[in-house]
Order: structure tokens, then sequence, then C-alpha cells
């Protein structure tokens, strides 16, 4: 694996370049841009995927979302869905300069909300030949079913105080704790299985400190990543989900999106018993999902 740094607009993107056994920059690899959901950082689950990608031939690209993690841009914390969406068009731009990489093999893969966003970016980048979501999620759907006219409120009611001197406010992606989120009635799988991913030694890393900037809430809430796929979306697609349903809608999202892709070289595949966050570590659940990714991704990036 080497870290590199890439320019996004006026700021740098930092990632981590993972590469195949017996790597040799004479030869010509196909390449796979792997976009991490929200909340979390290349070292994550995005990187576990990379790096077993890697293992199976392909060059590997995990990086930073702007504004988060060791990636430039301000305001910190800011989850921007066109943003996010931007970042994978410029890790695309990267992935060209690269003499050992053939850019008419480049694909995309995306966990949760990074499945969301690589499907949105896929539309219009034509460059992406090929696209895989492990349980990827449409944001704004997801966002739009917690009180959104209220959060849209106080979103409003937070500006005008920031405009006026006022701190910004940076709330969490989840509770810090079990006991925490329990306290407050919260009892969703998903969410405590989140908690247990991000929040304990299983998946923790430091630059992943749950912070969301507030006011970035309406960003989220408008955002609709599979809008227009039934006209644009063209390129093979592989859909993976578990059938252990929780609320963050993934299940949902992953029929969603396979059903309005306008493309007819798609597939979905459903991997008994597993969660959400199983899709993120848990070997036998992994271990599936790599089993059908690799030959999708050796078959379309030809």
């Amino acid at each position: 694996m080497q870290k590199v740094t890439f320019k996004n607009r006026d700021w740098d993107t930092i990632a981590n370049l993972h590469l195949p056994v017996n790597f040799d920059e004479s030869q010509n690899y196909p390449a796979i841009v792997c976009v991490h959901p929200g909340s979390s950082v290349k070292e994550q689950t995005a990187g576990l995927y990379a790096q077993k990608l890697a293992e199976k031939g392909f060059i590997a690209l995990a990086y930073d979302a702007s504004f988060q993690g060791e990636s430039g841009g301000e305001p910190r914390y800011l989850e921007d869905p066109t943003t996010r969406v931007e970042d994978i068009r410029y890790a695309v731009d990267y992935l060209t300069t690269l003499n050992f990489i053939n850019e008419k093999r480049i694909g995309l893969l995306g966990i949760c909300a990074g499945g969301g966003y690589a499907a949105n970016a896929a539309m219009t980048e034509k460059r992406i030949k090929a696209v895989g979501t492990v349980v990827g999620t449409n944001t704004g759907r997801a966002f739009r079913e917690i009180n959104f006219l209220e959060t849209l409120e106080a979103v409003s009611s937070q500006r005008t105080a920031e405009a006026n001197g006022a701190e910004p406010m940076i709330t969490n992606w989840t509770p810090n704790s079990v006991k925490e989120a329990k306290q407050a009635g919260i009892n969703d799988m998903d969410m405590l299985e989140a908690i247990d991913y991000y929040r304990t030694p299983r998946g923790e890393y430091p630059t992943a400190n749950n912070k969301l900037i507030f006011t970035s809430i309406a960003n989220l809430i408008k955002f609709d990543a599979f809008h227009l796929a039934d006209v644009l979306f063209t390129q093979p697609l592989l859909v993976i989900v578990g059938d252990k349903v929780g609320a963050f809608g993934s299940y949902r999202d992953g029929f969603d999106l396979y059903n309005k892709a306008a493309t007819t070289n798609k597939k979905i595949h459903i991997i008994k018993g597993a969660s959400h966050y199983d899709l993120y570590d848990k070997p036998e659940a992994t271990e599936e999902a790599l089993e059908n990714l690799v030959p999708f991704f050796n078959k379309n990036l030809l």
C-alpha cells in the first residue's frame, strides 16, 4: 500500500493506493475506486475491500472524503453530497495519471452512503466502466425519514445564529455508546451495530471522529442519489445487500437502484443472515460479497 495525495480543487485528498502482490510498474492494471460510508474514513471498511481487491489483482484506491479524515477542505466535518460525488471524479482523474493503470478499465465500489454516491457519480462519469455497491444507501431518503421538516427549521435557525457570530454546531453521526443510545430510546439494530463498529476497537479509527456539521444535514435531506438512474445509469451494476433488514434502509435502496438503473447488465445478490454492518468487516459476509464482486469486475473491466 502507498499513501498518495491528489488535488481536489484547491485542497488535497489523502488516499491509500492498494497494490497487487508482485506489483510491476511496467504492467497495465485495472483499477477500482472504493468510496467509504458517511462518518467513515479510508482505513475502515472501504480500505478492507480495497485490500481484498488488490489481493485479487486490482489496483484499489480508498480515499478520505473532502472535509473529513486526513483530506483537506473547509469547513471540517461537512458532509456535502455534491462534493462527495465530485470526490469520485477527482479520484478517477488521479488514476488516469498513473502509467500502470488502464484508464479504460476503471471501476467503482461504494459502501453504505458511498454506494449511493458511487451510483450518482456513475450516471455522468462514463470513465467508470462498472459499479458495485455493498449495502448502498440513498442518504437523502434515509434523512428524509427522520422528522425532516423539523430538522430543516432547526438548520435554518442555526444558520442565522452562525451568521450572527455563533460557533458552528457539531453533532454526532451516532451516539457514542450503546448505553447512550438506549438511554435516548434508540434500539434499532442498524444504529446499535453502527456504534459497535465505529465506537469500539472492532472498527474505530482515530480520524473517524463521529463529527458532522449540523447545517450540512439540509444538503443531505434534499439529495436523491438515484435521480435519473432510469435514464443515465448505463454501466454494468452489481448490488449486494444482506437479508437482515434494519432501519438504515440499504435493503430497500439496493432494490430501488437495481430496479431503476437503465442498464440491462445488472444483478442483485442477497447475502443470507447478514446485516448492514456484517458487510463492513465480518469475514463470512465480506468474503461472500467479494466472491461476487471479483468476477463481476473481472468480467466488466475488459
